[in-house]
């Protein structure tokens, strides 16, 4: 397991990039970052792999496109080989870019960032201030070696079962599923393994670039069994159908399942902001909503869950055996916002438990 970043020097960054002009704008933006330590700029992923012993970086800037092996097999490669925190640094607005880089979440990178165009273009700070942060944040997150389904958390703590509240809430009608670092792979597991006829509308907070959105719910809806759609303002939820937050926009519920976007500040550094969405449900679905956080860095979402929780609503929270960063779920069960605190795989046979009761004998 990778431990993460040195705390008492500069986090130590490898350049994986084919495009020259790209590779130099990447150079010079962690150049400028006294945090950040340029330590190797490569032009393929054989190189990267080939490189990665000798260099030690604390993080991996990954390019999707690259010619031979490309970004998503040199990320599998790595977390099998070396688990090295990666970012991906993608073309926000190529679909099949889009595509490799979400799979490349699923194979163990840890999030994505926008590719910089040019130090002319109108966005390159931002989009420049935006990848050293991701590259210093992601240095510090623990990863282990490549996640294969059913033993990707071993040798973590392992999770205790549920106990379940004495006085479940009434039959729920709207389940709200917020997530940040880690989201989008967790988000397919649990909202993969609701049914075709899963009776409730599903409303989604990931936290990602507002340009990866539309990319993000068009890759999620291909890889679950539900319709997957960006929510848009003043539609009414449906149940079967998952409504994704849009980028830079709050979600809420309003009264009689009409969903609002908002632009209105962010909450806790973020919008959207899972606690602003969990608040909506504690307004107007009271006891019959269903709220779970997922894994995800910082506080989001805890204390909108804890007014869900004394709506009486039902409240998860994922367990730190498989949460990749247990942040948000920690800060939750910190204020005791979760009925149930559980690993990735068991969340939706809950979610399944609560609508559909067992019988009573």
């Amino acid at each position: 397991m990778n431990g993460g970043a040195a705390s008492d020097g500069p986090v130590r960054v490898m350049l994986v990039e084919d495009s020259l002009v790209v590779r130099h704008l990447l150079t010079h933006i962690v150049g400028r970052d006294p945090r950040l330590l340029l330590v190797a700029a490569v032009a393929s992923g054989e190189e990267a792999l080939e490189q990665i012993a000798a260099v030690r970086p604390d993080v991996i800037s990954m390019d999707i496109r690259l010619p031979g092996i490309d970004g998503l097999e040199t990320t599998r490669r790595i977390m099998a080989e070396h688990p090295t925190p990666i970012v991906v640094v993608a073309d926000s607005v190529e679909d099949a870019s889009l595509r490799i880089s979400m799979n490349a979440l699923r194979a163990g990178a840890l999030s994505v960032v926008e590719k910089p165009v040019a130090t002319t273009h109108s966005g390159y700070d931002a989009v420049a201030g935006e990848i050293c942060t991701q590259l210093r944040i992601m240095a510090q997150v623990p990863v282990i070696r490549r996640r294969p389904i059913g033993s990707e958390w071993a040798g973590r703590r392992p999770a205790p079962q549920a106990a379940p509240d004495a006085d479940p809430p009434d039959r729920p009608t709207i389940l709200a599923i917020a997530a940040s670092t880690g989201g989008p792979p967790a988000l397919a597991r649990v909202i993969g393994a609701l049914p075709e006829d899963f009776p409730l509308p599903v409303l989604v907070v990931q936290h990602m670039g507002a340009a990866f959105m539309e990319g993000f719910a068009a890759w999620l809806n291909g890889v679950v069994p539900l319709p997957v759609a960006l929510a848009r303002d003043g539609e009414r939820a449906e149940g079967g159908r998952v409504y994704v937050a849009p980028g830079d926009r709050h979600l809420e519920l309003g009264p009689n399942g009409i969903l609002r976007i908002l632009d209105s500040a962010p909450v806790g550094g973020q919008r959207p902001a899972a606690t602003v969405l969990f608040r909506s449900l504690a307004r107007h679905a009271g006891n019959r909503g269903i709220g779970v956080l997922l894994t995800g860095m910082g506080e989001d979402g805890a204390l909108g869950l804890l007014d869900m929780r004394r709506a009486g609503a039902e409240t998860i929270a994922e367990h730190e055996s498989t949460a990749v960063v247990y942040g948000m779920p920690a800060a939750a069960v910190r204020l005791s916002a979760a009925r149930g605190v559980l690993p990735l795989d068991r969340v939706a046979g809950q979610i399944l438990r609560v609508i559909q009761p067992d019988p009573q004998p």
